[in-house]
């Protein structure tokens, strides 16, 4: 008997009739590799910190910074770049990037899945398993798969739709100067991805070719796979490889992309970027990442921004920052001086008596937000200059303010 205690409802399965009469003597056991995994506590999983190279301790900063660079290293449309790795890089994010998760994951160890829509559990989905062959009379269930999948949250790893892929996305960086970044860019990406294929117009058959029954799965969109394990025989159903879930299938695949609908190319796509913005700040492209599978939707563009260093400005918020060197007299007497903004050069009005540190506003001389609803402002910090070799005549004046006290 198996018990399944699930908040206030517990659930009690009968296995009598179904174990096996003959379970696999102990050596057997362990050395299909079965036992070991239990005995050791291990996963199949990679674990996710040792694919993104770090530590268990690491702040969120460092995975995101891990991310990056791996991501930007393995992406499959890069040259060398290895899809399988992508793919478990950014799993790995996915998990450790998310706080719930992470936890769950710390928690549970490298087993842990996500969980369902019932959050958690990550244990063997047994949706997709066939127990018609249990009566009432056995197990006092007349359907085991409702069961377990009433238990698990299943849903079941067959849909009566079509199984179709959405595309992957695709993430890439570009680069933009300080000034860029204050008026705005264009940039022009190329990619080499997935496309839909022209010639099949994306479905994977032969212009006029027509459609039959897929002879793998006779129509019906599912196949049954059966396999043994130390409990017995287990039958499952899953989505036909042959037609996706489709149930039929062209009679001549076509001839460019064979039959998947999709084939590589090079493609440029042209991105606006809008002023003001964030260096780090990402750019999404609906509908511009791989081509999804046979028709599928599209995947998604990003295109993380980073922005260079300027020499002089320095951005807080939607606030640029600078600093502007003066001479002693203009700071005691007061007077004009011209400053560089990324607006061009205009004339500062120094008061007198300015004191070295001061800070001045330029009203309206910042950044525009992306949606232009705001502007910041240009702060301009002084500093009095003072100088390091003097002439006679100046010397002669510095004493004479020194005996006047000034």
């Amino acid at each position: 008997m198996l018990i399944f205690l699930f908040g206030a409802r517990i659930v009690l399965l009968e296995f009598n009739d179904w174990i096996p009469d003959h379970l696999p003597d102990s050596d057997s056991f362990w050395q299909a590799g079965v036992g070991n995994d239990i005995k050791n506590n291990k996963s199949i999983m990679a674990d996710h910190y040792e694919t993104l190279g770090v530590s268990k301790g690491a702040t969120d900063e460092e995975i995101k910074k891990a991310y990056r660079k791996l991501a930007h290293k393995y992406h499959p449309d890069k040259q060398g770049g290895d899809e399988k790795k992508f793919k478990e890089i950014n799993e790995a994010y996915q998990v450790l990037s998310d706080k719930t998760k992470r936890s769950q994951y710390d928690q549970f160890g490298q087993t842990f899945q996500g969980g369902g829509p019932g959050g958690g559990f990550s244990g063997q989905d047994f949706s997709g398993f066939d127990f018609s062959g249990f009566s009432q009379g056995q197990g006092g269930f007349s359907d085991f798969s409702d069961i377990f999948s009433d238990i698990f949250g299943g849903g079941g790893g067959f849909s009566s739709q079509s199984q179709r892929k959405r595309g992957a996305d695709i993430q890439v960086d570009t680069e933009i100067d300080f000034f860029e970044m204050a008026k705005g860019a264009k940039r022009d990406i190329k990619l080499y991805k997935a496309v839909a294929c022209s010639h099949c117009k994306g479905t994977g058959g032969e212009p006029g070719s027509g459609e039959k029954t897929c002879p793998t799965c006779q129509g019906s969109g599912k196949i049954q796979k059966t396999s043994r394990s130390f409990l017995g025989m287990f039958s499952q159903v899953v989505v036909c490889p042959e037609c996706q879930g489709e149930g039929k299938v062209y009679e001549k695949k076509c001839r460019e992309c064979g039959g998947d609908g999709r084939k590589k190319e090079e493609q440029t796509i042209t991105i606006d970027i809008p002023a003001g913005i964030s260096n780090g700040q990402s750019i999404s492209v609906r509908g511009a990442g791989e081509a999804g599978g046979k028709g599928a939707q599209a995947g998604d563009l990003y295109i993380e921004v980073h922005v260079k260093n300027h020499p002089k400005f320095e951005r807080k918020n939607l606030d640029i920052l600078s600093e502007e060197k003066i001479p002693f007299s203009l700071a005691v007497l007061g007077g004009k001086t011209e400053v560089e903004t990324l607006w061009g050069d205009l004339v500062l009005k120094i008061p007198a008596g300015t004191q070295s540190g001061e800070i001045f506003r330029i009203k309206n001389k910042g950044l525009a937000d992306i949606y232009g609803r705001k502007t910041g402002h240009h702060l301009v910090k002084v500093r009095v200059a003072v100088p390091k070799n003097l002439s006679r005549e100046q010397k002669n004046i510095v004493e004479e303010l020194k005996k006047a006290e000034l």
